[in-house]
Formats: C-alpha cells, sequence, structure tokens
C-alpha cells in the first residue's frame, strides 16, 4: 500500500533515526479514520517543499503516533512558476478547480472576481470560500503526494490581477477567440508564467483591454471551449509538459 501523507507544520528535527510525533487533527485523521498501526509506512510534510518517511513506531490514543524517520527530502521550488488566476465559478466548481489543477501541478491560484462572475465572494461568505478553497489544495496536496502545497491567495481585483501579470515572464489569458494557441507560444525555462481563466460568461472586453495594457495576450487551448472549472486544470498540465516540468 502506498504510505499516506499527513501534514506537520515543523520538521525542523527530521533526521533519518529521529522520532517525530504527530497529534492534532492530522494524528486523530491518521490514527481513528486511515487506522495506521506501528510498522507501517507514513509521510510526513510541511507543505512548503520538506518531506519525513518513516514508519509507525508507536500509536497513543486517539490522535497521536510516533514516527520513525528513515528518509528526509527537500523539494526545491519549481521553474518555471506557474500561477492561475481563477475566476469564481458557481457552487462547488471552484474547489473543482483548485482540487484538479493542485493534483495536476499548479504553484500558486489567485481567486479572481471578475464583472462576469455570478458568485461574488463578500464579507464572511468571502471568508468561508477562501477557507475552503485552502482547505482543497491542502487535502489535494495530500493526496497526490505533493511535498509543497500551492498558494491560494485572497481575492484579487481586475487591477490586481493586471499588476500581477505585469510582473510575470510570461502573461496569457485564455480565450477562445485567441490568435495563437497556447500549445505554440514561446514559453520562458525559469521565472513566472501567469495564466488567467475568465468565467463562464467570458472575459469582458474592458478586462481582455486592462489585460493587454498589462502585456497579456489572449492565447486559445483547442477548438472546443472548456468549462471554467476545468481550463485552469488542462492549460496547467500543457505548460508543464511544454516547460519540461513534466519530463
Amino acid at each position: 500500500m502506498t504510505a499516506p501523507v499527513f501534514v506537520t507544520d515543523d520538521l525542523t528535527a527530521a533526521a533519518p533515526g529521529a522520532t517525530i510525533t504527530l497529534d492534532g487533527p492530522e494524528g486523530r485523521h491518521a490514527v481513528s479514520v486511515r487506522r495506521l498501526r506501528a510498522g507501517e509506512d507514513i509521510v510526513l510534510t510541511d507543505g512548503a517543499g520538506h518531506g519525513a518517511y518513516g514508519t509507525v513506531a508507536a500509536v497513543e490514543g486517539k490522535d497521536r503516533l510516533d514516527v520513525t524517520v528513515t528518509e528526509v527530502r527537500a523539494e526545491p521550488a519549481p521553474t518555471p512558476r506557474i500561477t492561475v488566476v481563477q475566476a469564481l465559478p458557481k457552487g462547488d466548481r471552484g474547489e473543482l478547480a483548485v482540487e484538479t489543477m493542485t493534483e495536476t501541478g499548479v504553484d500558486a491560484v489567485v481567486p479572481w472576481a471578475a464583472s462576469r462572475c455570478i458568485t461574488q465572494w463578500k464579507g464572511d461568505r468571502g471568508m468561508k470560500a477562501l477557507g475552503k478553497w485552502r482547505a482543497t489544495a491542502r487535502e489535494a496536496g495530500k493526496q497526490s503526494r505533493r511535498l509543497r502545497f500551492p498558494d491560494v491567495a485572497e481575492a484579487a481585483t481586475t487591477q490586481q490581477v493586471a499588476q500581477l501579470l505585469a510582473g510575470a515572464d510570461f502573461a496569457a489569458v485564455l480565450h477562445e477567440e485567441g490568435a495563437e494557441p497556447l500549445a505554440t507560444a514561446a514559453l520562458p525555462a525559469t521565472g513566472e508564467i501567469v495564466l488567467v481563466v475568465g468565467p463562464e460568461g467570458g472575459v469582458s472586453p474592458d478586462e481582455l483591454a486592462t489585460f493587454a495594457e498589462a502585456g497579456a495576450k489572449p492565447y486559445r487551448l483547442g477548438r472546443s471551449v472548456l468549462r471554467t472549472s476545468t481550463a485552469g486544470t488542462a492549460a496547467t498540465a500543457l505548460l508543464l509538459a511544454r516547460t519540461g516540468r513534466w519530463s
């Protein structure tokens, strides 16, 4: 069985032969839900690129276990870094987008309140929705056995997205009327790639103009038009393959 992954905030003491205690919610999940027992393999990560691989040494109660470390790994920050600006979809499709982009390998997700978004994050509702996106990224990172989880930023305005695009080494807006396919775009070997995925109603002409001023060109994925909840995942896969990060 593949060793399950759990998150711990502190891996400073991680070294072969060391013992690390996993408790709290993650410990409870390991003991009471996954029912791990002594001798079983386990992986601990801080989600920031560090991992401790080992075996369960002992289980205490319902929410605590000790792990004997056999190997420590450090995963460097990938390059080029891929950030997807994701317009807010309806219902739980935002969480679906974050989940699949995380499993695919995106490095950062920026929620965007586009003018044509039906969903709007305001007040407590916005904070709750952002919390769900971040929790989804964390769980999907564990599920896909990543040591470095994607950053999920606070919701951005169109002007804030434009600033992000202006600082990118490659900036693109997915658009069905883009003259050039993303599959043939000249991509940087290092630096930052920022990709904008619009809402179901599309990116407005004013938004396209603002992004163009920031240096972002419109690109198309293919002949078919994907939903906003799946376009980012397809584009991330394409970029990972084309930049050599999947090689």
